[in-house]
């Protein structure tokens, strides 16, 4: 073979790898009979026969999804039947399916990772169909001697005592929940002003009164609706009397239906903007009969509590929009946790607390009721909010606190080692073990304590794991290119 020969024989490898590589499939695997399906999922065919198989995970829990084709036209569910074997490190699971739509839907989640050897059998007409393929994610294989050489120590997964006690700075913040702004609705001129700050006030006490024009156009447009909705349900019922007698056409006796209706319209609208502006329905009522002062504007407390903000007087002209009283019910407060990322991992909803002011060695229990989802990125902290009650007055927003965690001991059946644990993908994942295997699992993950972390889900007692160096396992992991691919 000259040297050009051997230039495109080389040439033609790689562009063969090249090509097997963008698939996901190595020689060993490349078959005929596999392909990509219209729906994304991998095609598998024998003679005129062919199934889709897709892992759906958009908007649900990963299931699977089979669409058959006879000669590469569609097949309905109903016409093949078919049932797949996941054999995982640890566990073979069996997937059943049923008709849904236009395609048979699995009966089990397909839990992460998606790695495992797939094994999937079909019948249709008669005839039996099956194929093997591997899907592997998160999965290397490593000798003992490279583990010993680099570290990497193996230990089972099994109970462990946890002790948890945390002191976490804070402050004390109104309960927004309980805190509301005053605004007027309409323009105005403050007429009254009857609280001040540090009042306290009574959910629909009066607050303060505005002569407002807008509301006195508003008062009107309803009064005339009033006079008009009567003067077209007098004007309907004579028109209906002598459509009845055969005196007047059918077609005017609609024409004052109409009329009604559209009077019984404009008169709702008109109530309706009245109660928008805070008008009560007694006094709305009473508008019929021409009684109160049209402009009179009256602002109430919308909950009981404190003025803890006042920003008007008496011959002041005011906005719609304005914020001219703050009430705030103090009978609760919120405290508000700083959680540095960390101990993001400690503190869950429902957890029990002590808030306590260390200046005045004064504390009182309380319970985590909210925990942000998002970190600072120039605090690199969460917060957290404990309610405490304060009918007694002793905490006011913008005190500085601290808050104890409840200690507790216990055994928690399953923990690993935290120096165990890595990020792959969005996940907290340790490295499993199985014979020279490793695998990332994802875990649900509890309480941490010094060097232990609970483990909610995603293993089992007696499982064996990289406790210490499990970073090479991952770096080796990412160079194979092990990938979420379906």
């Amino acid at each position: 073979m000259n040297a050009r020969s051997r230039i495109l024989a080389v040439l033609t490898t790689m562009t063969l790898l090249l090509g097997l590589a963008a698939c996901g499939r190595t020689p060993s695997q490349a078959n005929e009979g596999e392909g990509k399906g219209p729906h994304g999922g991998k095609l598998l065919s024998k003679g005129d026969f062919s199934l889709e198989v897709k892992i759906f995970e958009e908007g649900v829990p990963p299931e699977y999804r089979l669409y058959a084709f006879d000669t590469g036209k569609p097949l309905a569910p109903s016409a093949f039947e078919a049932t797949i074997t996941l054999a995982r490190l640890d566990r073979t699971d069996t997937i059943n399916f049923s008709p849904r739509g236009d395609y048979l839907l699995g009966d089990k989640e397909i839990v992460e990772p998606h790695s495992f050897d797939v094994t999937v059998k079909a019948k249709h007409n008669g005839e039996a169909y099956d194929w093997t393929f591997s899907s592997y994610e998160g999965r290397t294989v490593i000798k003992p001697e490279e583990l010993a050489a680099a570290g990497v120590v193996i230990e089972k997964v099994g109970s462990a005592s946890m002790k948890n006690v945390i002191e976490l700075p804070a402050q004390i913040a109104l309960n927004a929940d309980r805190t509301a702004h005053v605004v007027p609705r309409l323009a105005g001129l403050a007429t009254e002003v009857r609280k001040n700050l540090g009042d306290r006030v009574v959910r629909g006490e009066i607050m303060a009164v505005l002569d407002s024009p807008d509301l006195a156009t508003a008062k009107e447009a309803y009064v005339e609706s009033v006079h008009r909705l009567e003067l077209a349900r007098i004007s309907a019922e004579r028109e209906e009397s002598l459509w009845k007698k055969k005196i007047s056409s059918e077609e005017d006796y609609l024409i004052r239906q109409h009329a009604l209706e559209e009077a019984k319209l404009t008169h709702q609208a008109t109530s309706q903007r009245l109660a928008a502006f805070g008008v009560p329905a007694e006094e709305i009522a009473g508008l019929e009969k021409a009684q109160g002062t049209l402009a009179r504007h009256v602002l109430r407390a919308p909950l009981s509590g404190v003025v803890i903000g006042k920003h008007v007087t008496v011959g002041e002209a005011v906005e719609a929009t304005e914020t001219i009283f703050t009430v705030a019910d103090l009978s609760t407060v919120w405290t508000d946790i700083t959680v540095p990322a960390n101990q993001l991992g400690a503190v869950r909803t429902g957890q029990q607390v002590e808030v306590h002011w260390d200046d005045e060695d004064i504390k009182v229990p309380g319970k985590v009721t909210y925990v942000e989802a998002i970190v600072g990125e120039q605090t690199r902290s969460s917060r957290a909010r404990v309610v405490i009650d304060n009918k007694d007055g002793v905490w006011r927003p913008g005190m500085f606190v601290n808050v104890h965690l409840t200690e507790d001991e216990s055994i928690v059946p399953m923990a690993v080692k935290a120096e165990a644990l890595q990020t792959f993908r969005d996940w907290d994942v340790v490295f499993i073990k199985v014979g020279n295997t490793f695998e990332a699992r994802p875990l649900e993950l509890g309480r941490r304590e010094g060097e232990w972390v609970e483990v909610v889900s995603g293993l089992t007692p007696g499982m064996e794991y990289a406790s210490k160096n499990s970073f090479v396992l991952k770096a080796d992991v990412l160079k194979s290119g092990a990938s979420h691919d379906h």
